[in-house]
């Protein structure tokens, strides 16, 4: 989409220190942090709306330099944030206008990474990697592994995030850290193993990291993470936390390494809920996602 004029965060509003070198410099930026705070189809907590702000203030908090990759690591990609837009109530419709937002940001040759906001946005958010990348891998992040065909009469459903994702016949998926399901998904599950891998948080002491991700090996992959990835005693600001599920240091070894495995071209972050007064949440979530951006654009290695 030539042409496409983006609507940034100033730099003191943006993700990260407003203090940092690029702050002022929004369109040189390769990275792009697309607020999408959809919350249209949630079934027990709310609040996943408050999701992305939240999680862009938090931000302004961290240190810009990664001690793991031991430098400042956003210089060597740049980050810039766009606002927030007002989000149509008909979640199609809202599906469409991230769809176009994710295209525009790709089409200028950039890496769209969007902070949600309900999983449902996932279905919008993938469709320009799609026409892109004939041969996309999704790796999910999840509690849940969200096959449903709809939920609750809702088509696009959150409970159907990565159901509407495999609407397109191009894509595999392996999901990791799965630990509620239905009845029909184990069903749905059983019956598509050609494209869907499923690593369950019950056999997570016999993961073996290797042949989790060898599916991405030298493919372009979209990384989606579900907060409720993590366990509920560890990130509880979710609108489902569940138990049994990984720690930070658990994610981050897998992200690591399909970061070195893959190609990943895009991201998104969904299901944030913050709750009011425990900051912490919110500090944790900011954390994430900067080493998601710093693992997508910088790399994993130590520079001494």
């Amino acid at each position: 989409m030539t042409g496409v004029t983006f609507d940034y965060l100033p730099g003191e509003a943006s993700f990260l220190d407003p203090l940092r070198l690029d702050a002022g410099q929004p369109d040189g930026a390769r990275a792009v942090v697309i607020p999408f705070g959809l919350e249209a189809s949630v079934s027990y907590g709310g609040g996943t709306k408050d999701g992305p702000m939240a999680i862009i203030e938090a931000s302004h908090q961290l240190e810009l330099f990664d001690e793991e990759l031991w430098r400042e690591a956003y210089r060597d990609y740049g980050v810039a944030a766009l606002r927030q837009p007002a989000i149509p109530e008909r979640i199609e419709d809202a599906l469409a206008l991230l769809d176009r937002t994710v295209g525009a940001v790709l089409d200028a040759g950039r890496f769209p990474f969007v902070l949600g906001g309900e999983h449902s946005l996932t279905a919008g958010a993938i469709r320009p990697f799609v026409q892109r990348y004939p041969d996309l891998v999704v790796l999910q992040f999840d509690a849940h592994a969200d096959l449903r065909d709809g939920y609750l009469g809702e088509h696009f459903s959150h409970a159907a995030a990565m159901r509407r994702v495999l609407d397109h016949p191009g894509v595999s998926m392996v999901q990791v850290g799965i630990r509620a399901l239905s009845q029909p998904e184990a069903e749905f599950y059983d019956a598509n193993r050609h494209r869907v891998a499923m690593h369950l948080a019950v056999d997570r002491p016999r993961w073996d990291i290797e042949a989790m991700l060898a599916p991405l090996a030298g493919k372009p992959v979209y990384v989606t993470v579900d907060i409720d990835a993590l366990d509920g005693s560890v990130m509880p600001a979710t609108g489902t936390p569940t138990p049994g599920g990984m720690t930070y240091p658990d994610l981050l070894a897998i992200l690591k390494r399909a970061a070195e495995v893959g190609r990943i071209v895009g991201m998104d972050m969904v299901e944030f809920a913050p709750i009011p007064g425990f900051h912490a949440y919110d500090a944790l979530a900011a954390h994430l996602a900067a080493k998601m951006l710093n693992y997508a654009l910088s790399g994993t290695t130590r520079r001494s």
